[in-house]
């Protein structure tokens, strides 16, 4: 896809959504480990978890599942039953569920102060906008594309409302390829914590451990995962 038309489009699905999750809400008990979420970027019931993810300034390992993905939807398939997304699994508390709504609603009531967000709860409107954003990016971070399965998961910084975080994200769906999801949107207490690692207060960052990598910029970091993952 053209930049310019990529940029653009990807700020349209932000856009649709009120720029919402944006900033981080009020914040609960914090987990001792990450989440885990089985689920892809195109989707929009996946997208609602990632914006409550971001609302509430979680960090998760993200397994992304794109059509025709030879990994994790099969892996997901064997773990849980079937292969349906979203899926989280909490290793702090031990549970496990499908279904958007009851995703955001735990993890509002586990990691929140209990209430779930207008938007989130807003039942088949909240479901329509997130509809309409995702038909913006027609094909895009769904299906798979074929690649090299890294050693290591990994991570990126982000936050659900930044179009050009976006970008990366379907970047990694596209490949599957596994990472560790830091969510800093504004308001997040750790932003000084990523400030003192990377130098700058700017995402999307990514980090990858199997060859020392670390860079912004979403056209440098999509450019850098197809020329290092992307077979053919």
């Amino acid at each position: 896809m053209n930049r310019a038309l990529d940029v653009a489009t990807s700020l349209g699905a932000t856009l649709v959504r009120g720029g919402f999750a944006a900033r981080v809400g009020g914040l609960g008990a914090r987990p001792e480990q990450p989440l885990e979420l089985w689920e892809f970027e195109g989707c929009p019931y996946c997208r609602k978890v990632r914006e409550a993810l971001s609302l509430l300034d979680l960090d998760a390992r993200v397994w992304p599942c794109p059509k025709g993905g030879p990994r994790f939807r099969v892996e997901l398939a064997k773990k849980a039953g079937k292969a349906q997304f979203p899926y989280l699994a909490d290793p702090n508390t031990g549970k496990a569920m499908y279904e958007s709504d009851d995703i955001v609603r735990y993890l509002f009531h586990t990691y929140g102060k209990g209430s779930v967000p207008w938007l989130l709860a807003a039942g088949f409107l909240g479901d329509l906008s997130s509809t309409v954003a995702s038909a913006l990016r027609p094909g895009v971070g769904i299906r798979y594309r074929a690649a090299r399965a890294p050693a290591q998961s990994l991570e990126l910084w982000s936050f659900e409302a930044s179009p050009f975080c976006r970008i990366v994200r379907e970047a990694l769906c596209t490949l599957e390829l596994p990472y560790l999801l830091h969510n800093v949107a504004k308001g997040s207490p750790r932003r000084k914590a990523f400030i003192e690692r990377s130098g700058k207060m700017m995402v999307p960052w990514l980090s990858d451990p199997n060859t020392g990598t670390e860079l912004f910029e979403s056209a440098d970091i999509v450019a850098y995962l197809n020329q290092t993952y992307a077979r053919g």
